[in-house]
Order: C-alpha cells, then structure tokens, then sequence
C-alpha cells in the first residue's frame, strides 16, 4: 500500500499538470483570437479612414471646380468697387 501511496502524489501532481496546461492552451488560444480581431478592426478603421479621406478629397475637388468662379468673381467685383 505504501507504494500505492506514493504512486498517487505522482498521478495527482501530473493531473494538475495536465490541468493547468489545458488551462494555458485555452488562453492562449483566446488571447490569440482577441488579438486577431483587435488587428482585423484596426485594418478595417484604417481602410474607412481611406475611404473618408478620399471622399473629403472628391468634394474639395467638386467643391473647388464648382465653388471657385462664384466667390472669386464677386471679391474682385468688390475689391474693385471698393478701391474706386
């Protein structure tokens, strides 16, 4: 029985091991796949962001083509008249 005795603190210590790694591998594994969708949202934001800053470019081209005659036309008009 004494044998036994000994061979059971062996077993209960390589169960706890076994436990404890399953326990790492777990968070490891959830870790991991946080760490995947924290990177998976950053490139997404990343890619809106691009997407904002080439329509916020878009409407200052638009906005400069279209935009430009009427503002300049009646600041020269008025610079003029208020020169004369």
């Amino acid at each position: 029985m004494e044998g036994h005795d000994s061979e059971d603190p062996k077993q209960s210590t390589a169960d706890m091991t076994a436990f404890v790694q399953h326990l790492l591998q777990q968070m490891q594994s959830r870790f991991q796949t946080m760490s995947d969708s924290i990177v998976s949202k950053i490139d997404e934001m990343g890619n809106r962001i691009d997407d904002l800053e080439k329509s916020i470019d878009e409407l200052r081209e638009e906005m400069g083509v279209e935009g430009s005659p009427s503002p300049l036309a009646p600041s020269k008009v008025k610079t003029g008249e208020g020169s004369a």
